[in-house]
């Protein structure tokens, strides 16, 4: 698959703003930082289309980009900001299990790692929700630019053990300033995107 066209199609904090149920959506969800901004910026061929922000905790609401005219990316605020305020964090959980529970196009959920650390409690909660949901499968280890070759496979190792995956989840270590693992993510879009 190329991106081709994407646009920002809706912003939500709750379910009467999300646009129709009228087409497939992929999530992506991750820790705040984690690169979640640059990435889909990266896969859309767009500098800006997502804002990226030095400062932890910058997306707060749920945002969908039309990709293609013909399925959304949904970018999930980013969880695990130590500095936000209790209400806003409890705010974000009800937030991303109400999208996860009621989206009935919704067909995966890539979870975004740091491919330099072990994954936090939150990064596993996160995908043990996933799994509830039917939503686990794809795990994408942002950052791959800042560890060596030979980290990448113990790295990965580590990750897999964390959030416990079977043979079947997949592991695509990206890197946005390097541009690798790109075509790799696409490819795995496209399959799921195909299973409509």
């Amino acid at each position: 698959m190329r991106i081709k066209t994407s646009e920002l199609a809706a912003v939500a904090v709750k379910s009467s703003q999300y646009p129709p149920e009228d087409m497939a959506e992929i999530a992506f969800a991750g820790r705040s930082n984690v690169g979640k901004s640059s990435l889909l910026n990266l896969l859309t061929g767009r500098k800006s289309l997502a804002r990226v922000s030095g400062n932890p905790g910058k997306t707060r609401t749920i945002n969908f980009y039309l990709i293609n005219g013909e399925f959304r990316i949904v970018d999930l605020p980013g969880y695990g900001y130590a500095k936000a305020a209790k209400y806003v964090t409890e705010n974000w959980g009800e937030m991303i299990e109400g999208y996860l529970k009621n989206r009935s196009r919704l067909k995966r959920v890539a979870l975004l790692v740091d491919i330099r650390h072990k994954p936090s409690d939150q990064d596993v909660q996160m995908y043990e929700w996933l799994r509830y949901y039917g939503l686990n499968g794809l795990i994408v280890a942002t950052k791959a630019d800042k560890i060596s070759r030979g980290e990448m496979g113990k790295n990965l190792n580590i990750i897999r053990g964390a959030l416990k995956l079977e043979a079947g989840e997949k592991i695509i270590p990206v890197s946005v300033l390097k541009k690798t693992g790109v075509d790799e993510l696409l490819n795995e879009l496209t399959i799921l995107l195909e299973g409509e």
